[in-house]
């Protein structure tokens, strides 16, 4: 049996396509050789033969391999869910704006859906759960107030909490830490950092106890020592852990061989937009491409085009959050925090076989 098939009939989206699962729309797109057409997997058109089909990101990469959008399904259209999507991001503004993080039953009643119907959808969109989504947004909103120097109370009570008693329950696994900590520069924060060479030139990982923090691409090491000093400018910082450079090792090996991925355990630290965009970032598997287009209705919010830009810009973890490839709708190359070099030169690895 070839291999191609072999890849295809393990994988879990043949029984969504199989199904015409319209849960699984905007998630993927699939081509089929024999007709030369790419769909959305509920496309109604007679089921195609698994050996001739192939699996895509995004439309762009389906057109890229040589595929038309088929005439039925219309891939290049809205989802015929639109709808619901506007249902998700209204909940999303509710979650926002209340004073107390609405319950999964009064999320799911606003968007007219049974609360496990709502769960799942709300989490296909946003790349979070509605609980998780409230405690990211909950957490910036008290890091703004903190780093603009606000009295811990008042921060509190400003993002929502009605006590300090329910805030304190919470606050080492919404900031990791204390808020009084968080205010002074995390001066107790342990940041275990190793650099290597790699073929990209410098390579700096560092670490929490929660997972990778950052991983920065350069060529001065002193740079990009400096640039997690100024994230971290009161964490204590150790550099001479022998078993640390373990991690590093790994992440260039895996970076040498980009089919493999990199997964690696993650302390993601941004609003709950970033953390939607840089989900949908993990789910471009290594050779494909997609738009800011593309991610932004990835995520729900295809006018948000700028604020996709703007996230992949502000991710500090290169390669596992894989905002290279994330090029524009002209099919040319964006800038890239570390070098547009770097993101052609990425790309043309995972490319090659």
């Amino acid at each position: 049996m070839p291999t191609h098939l072999n890849r295809i009939e393990q994988d879990p989206r043949l029984a969504q396509i199989t199904a015409r699962d319209r849960t699984a729309d905007g998630t993927f797109w699939y081509s089929v050789a024999t007709t030369g057409v790419y769909c959305r997997p509920s496309c109604p058109s007679r089921a195609a033969n698994p050996a001739n089909i192939a699996l895509h990101a995004t439309p762009s990469a389906a057109r890229a391999a040589g595929f038309r959008p088929c005439l039925r399904c219309r891939p290049d259209d809205a989802a015929p869910d639109t709808a619901l999507i506007a249902r998700i991001e209204t909940a999303c503004r509710l979650i926002e704006t209340a004073a107390e993080p609405p319950s999964l039953t009064q999320l799911a009643a606003t968007a007219g859906l049974s609360a496990s119907h709502f769960h799942r959808r709300f989490k296909t969109v946003t790349g979070l759960t509605p609980k998780a989504y409230a405690a990211a947004h909950r957490a910036q909103r008290i890091r703004t107030a903190l780093a603009a120097g606000a009295p811990v109370t008042t921060a509190i009570y400003d993002a929502g909490f009605q006590s300090n008693a329910r805030f304190y329950a919470q606050s080492t696994a919404l900031l990791g830490m204390t808020p009084t900590r968080y205010r002074a520069g995390a001066p107790d924060e342990t940041i275990r950092v190793a650099l290597g060479l790699c073929t990209l030139g410098t390579i700096l990982v560092a670490s929490s106890t929660q997972g990778v923090v950052a991983i920065l691409l350069g060529d001065d090491p002193a740079t990009l020592r400096h640039d997690l000093e100024t994230r971290f400018p009161h964490a204590t910082i150790i550099s001479d852990d022998a078993a640390y450079q373990v991690t590093i090792a790994d992440i260039i090996a895996q970076l040498e061989t980009p089919a493999r991925g990199i997964d690696l355990p993650l302390d993601i630290r941004g609003t709950a937009f970033q953390q939607r965009v840089w989900h949908a970032l993990r789910a471009i598997p290594p050779g494909a491409t997609a738009t800011y287009a593309d991610i932004a209705r990835a995520i729900g919010a295809p006018t948000a085009t700028r604020a996709v830009a703007g996230a992949c810009a502000a991710n500090k973890i290169a390669l596992a959050i894989p905002c290279h490839r994330v090029i524009r709708t002209d099919g040319s190359l964006s800038g890239y925090r570390w070098g547009t070099a770097r993101k052609r030169r990425l790309l043309e690895q995972e490319t090659q076989p």
